[in-house]
């Protein structure tokens, strides 16, 4: 019955506009839909038609070959016009070129070649991809779709979210806060210095992505530049491809096989992964606190926390942006292992590996998104933070040994074995506010030591902790 049933259902791989298979291309199409633009198929082919182009204008513009020539910068612009106006029309034809080509990077040639008639250019046609192997046109290609996805999409998105942990960092610089070192009750510090604390490993990591290398070359088959010197000896060949490279924006690499080398691009994902994985941590300690009470959320107008238990407004944010990561930084870490080896001088396991980067950043940022939406939506309940303190004043056994320390090296009698006095006092058990001040007024300090440890409180134990918030501002 069940088996007849599934037979009678609709086919939705059949269904026009087609059904996306992942949730980047269907739930959460519009956090990461900016990544296209760079970091899609069509984005790949829109910029190797780029790199075509620019490649054919750079061999003319230097008279490179024999016969060639600068072009008329209408004719240029024309050209160029290829990658300004590629549309869905363009992908279409590519699509059906490559039926025929069973060759991506031959479709682009074919597809550029098709203009050059109508742009009185047939006599020079051979110079599109001239010298070329489809890695030269594919590495240059992937190198300004990540640059572009990178600086101008997960970067302005990465930093948001860095400026808003900074900004609740500064105002929240001076809210004492219990700390918890192995899950126990340790040392106060201030709710904004800990905030600061992942800014500022955030912002470390946003500043090496920032310095990313792009590296790019175009020098042949094996890297030899064997068929440019076979075709025109003649010509400074490295000189070409260094300034073609770096016209692009890219950093020219003079070493490599048939492939560059993607080193840099493992660089960049073991950075990002970094950036992830201490992104990770802040959302599982931001989840804690909420757990505890030291924030409240805000309800949304409308939304449902549990479709069973009305009263809850779950951490759902922080625990999405979990998941994201954890599938970003698999991707990650599996593209920055495959990408640094190649047999001999190519195989072809970057070219299947590298259609996953834009899936690889679209969960990072679907997460950064959620962390920033998550932390937009977090009220500090001072009153929670303020009874935790004031429930734990055993923690200023470490100030009050410390001090005892301090006056047994001023030469004040009495002051042996501080850490041992106070660990027979504290350890294991709940001190208040009257039993501390009793052990510290029988100690013997003197009246200035006596008078500090007599206004100390777990609140305002903290340090300078509010005046670190400022490394991050």
């Amino acid at each position: 019955m069940a088996e007849t049933a599934a037979q009678n259902r609709v086919d939705l791989s059949t269904i026009s506009p087609s059904i996306p298979l992942g949730p980047l291309d269907g739930r959460y199409k519009g956090t990461v839909e900016q990544l296209v633009n760079h970091l899609s198929e069509a984005a790949l082919n829109r910029e190797r038609t780029a790199v075509e182009v620019e490649w054919f204008l750079h061999l003319s513009d230097h008279s490179v070959l024999p016969g060639s020539a600068p072009l008329d910068d209408t004719v240029k612009a024309q050209l160029r016009d290829l990658v300004e106006s590629f549309d869905s029309g363009s992908i279409a034809e590519l699509a059906e070129i490559e039926r025929v080509t069973v060759h991506d990077v031959k479709a682009i040639e074919y597809f550029i070649k098709r203009r050059l008639p109508g742009l009185g250019l047939s006599e020079v046609g051979e110079l599109v991809h001239f010298g070329c192997t489809s890695e030269d046109i594919n590495n240059l290609s992937y190198a300004l779709g990540i640059k572009g996805g990178v600086e101008q999409v997960w970067l302005p998105a990465a930093q948001q979210l860095v400026d808003g942990i900074v900004a609740l960092a500064d105002a929240t610089g001076e809210i004492p806060m219990l700390s918890r070192t192995h899950g126990q009750p340790a040392t106060p510090t201030t709710l904004g210095k800990e905030l600061a604390v992942t800014a500022h490993r955030l912002g470390r990591q946003l500043r090496r992505i920032r310095n990313t290398e792009y590296l790019g070359k175009i020098n042949g088959a094996t890297g030899t530049y064997a068929a440019h010197y076979a075709s025109a000896p003649d010509v400074d060949w490295q000189h070409v491809a260094r300034t073609f490279v770096e016209n692009l924006g890219l950093t020219w690499n003079p070493l490599t096989t048939q492939i560059e080398s993607h080193d840099w691009q493992a660089e960049l994902y073991a950075d990002i992964a970094r950036f992830n994985r201490i992104l990770h941590n802040f959302c599982t300690d931001v989840w804690s606190y909420i757990s505890i009470g030291y924030f409240a959320q805000v309800p949304v107008a409308g939304a449902t926390g549990s479709s069973t238990m009305p009263h809850k407004v779950n951490p759902i944010r922080f625990e999405n942006a979990e998941a994201n990561l954890e599938i970003s930084n698999s991707l990650l870490d599996t593209l920055g292992a495959t990408l640094v080896s190649s047999r001999w001088q190519r195989d072809l396991t970057d070219s299947s590996s590298q259609r996953n980067i834009g899936v690889a950043f679209g969960h990072s940022l679907l997460a950064i998104s959620n962390a920033t939406r998550g932390l937009s939506a977090l009220d500090v309940a001072s009153e929670a933070l303020a009874h935790d303190l004031d429930t734990n004043w055993e923690v200023l056994g470490e100030a009050i040994q410390m001090v005892m320390r301090a006056e047994a090296v001023a030469g004040t009698e009495g002051m042996d074995e501080p850490y041992e006095r106070l660990k027979e006092l504290t350890r294991g058990q709940r001190v208040d506010q009257a039993r501390m001040q009793e052990f510290v007024s029988s100690l013997g300090l003197s009246a200035e030591a006596r008078n500090r440890l007599m206004h100390l409180t777990p609140s305002t134990y903290t340090g300078i902790a509010a005046r670190l918030v400022e490394h991050v501002k």
